[in-house]
């Protein structure tokens, strides 16, 4: 699995201020929905449910919001890079400005696991991240996210 098989170009966007969480998941949906044909109402409404779980900010201006939902057969994902950081509650209590959802079948189980444990350790590297803050085109933004990271040992 990689990200390429996740993300779609048409379901990364740069937007130039968010008021709020709220507003955030209307956004993720309305991507989901034009990138996926998922519907933006209930992609709202998954996030949100999982959201009241607990904070989806993982720190260092991350957000991995995720969220299972009905109708889908495969995961996929959002990528949302926020101009203006917002305040999200993460773990290390600093606003997020990179935004990386997933929506996954209701019964994936490991693949999802799988897709979300992709997602955390690319959005981990600091250079990713760093390029990803140094661009606003989303065109280039999906060429960052997908391009195939040399696994480093430990």
């Amino acid at each position: 699995m990689d990200l390429s098989s996740i993300l779609k170009p048409e379901a990364v966007k740069v937007i130039a201020n968010v008021t709020s969480k709220k507003r955030l998941f209307q956004d993720l949906g309305e991507v989901a929905c034009a990138g996926y044909g998922l519907s933006a109402n209930d992609a709202v409404d998954a996030l949100q449910e999982r959201e009241s779980l607990g904070p989806t900010g993982v720190g260092h201006g991350v957000a991995l919001p995720h969220a299972r939902l009905d109708g889908i057969d495969t995961v996929v994902g959002a990528f949302l890079k926020i101009e203006r950081p917002l305040d999200f509650e993460s773990v290390d209590r600093q606003p997020v400005d990179l935004v990386f959802a997933l929506f996954a079948p209701v019964d994936s189980g490991v693949e999802h696991l799988k897709a979300l444990a992709l997602v955390s350790r690319t959005m981990r590297n600091a250079e990713v991240c760093e390029k990803l803050r140094a661009n606003s085109d989303p065109a280039t933004l999906h060429a960052i996210l997908t391009e195939q990271i040399p696994a480093r040992a430990a």
